[in-house]
C-alpha cells in the first residue's frame, strides 16, 4: 500500500525570530548614535519688531492709481502716476528694504493695467510684490 504524504500544516517561525533578534539588536545600537534634530526657538528678548503693513496700490476702473500707506492704523490715500508710484516705493523701500506692495484692482479692470504696474515695479528693483485677493464668501 501506499502511503498518504502527510502535509505540513505548521510554519517554522525560527528563522523569522531570529531576523527580528537582529533586527532588535541593530535598532537598539544604533538609537542613542543619532543626534536628535534642534530647534532654535525665538525668545522674547529677541524679537524683532513686527513687520510693516505693505503699501496698497489700487487700480481703478478707470485705470487711475491710488497710493495707501498704512502707518499705526492710519490710511493716507494719495492719487499717483507710474512714475511718482516707483519713487515712493523707492523711498519707502530705501527706509525699510523688506517693505511689501500689493496691488488691488476691480474686478472690472482689465488684467493688462495689473501686469503693467507689477512690471514697472519689477523692474525699479522692487523685490518683494504680490497681488491683494479678496476671500472667496465676503461680499
Amino acid at each position: 500500500m501506499r502511503r498518504r504524504k502527510q502535509l505540513m500544516n505548521q510554519i517554522n517561525v525560527v528563522p523569522y525570530v531570529d531576523v527580528m533578534l537582529v533586527l532588535l539588536v541593530i535598532f537598539m545600537v544604533t538609537a542613542p548614535l543619532l543626534t536628535p534634530g534642534l530647534v532654535e526657538l525665538p525668545s522674547v528678548a529677541k524679537s524683532s519688531q513686527p513687520p510693516e503693513a505693505p503699501l496698497e496700490v489700487i487700480i481703478r476702473t478707470d485705470q487711475s492709481m491710488l497710493l495707501r500707506e498704512r502707518v499705526k492704523g492710519q490710511a493716507a490715500d494719495r492719487n499717483v502716476t507710474m512714475a511718482q508710484l516707483v519713487a515712493a516705493v523707492k523711498e519707502k523701500q530705501a527706509r525699510s528694504p523688506d517693505q511689501a506692495v500689493v496691488i488691488s484692482a476691480d474686478k472690472d479692470v482689465r488684467y493688462e493695467a495689473v501686469l503693467k504696474v507689477m512690471d514697472e515695479l519689477q523692474r525699479s528693483n522692487v523685490k518683494r510684490v504680490g497681488l491683494m485677493v479678496k476671500p472667496a464668501g465676503r461680499p
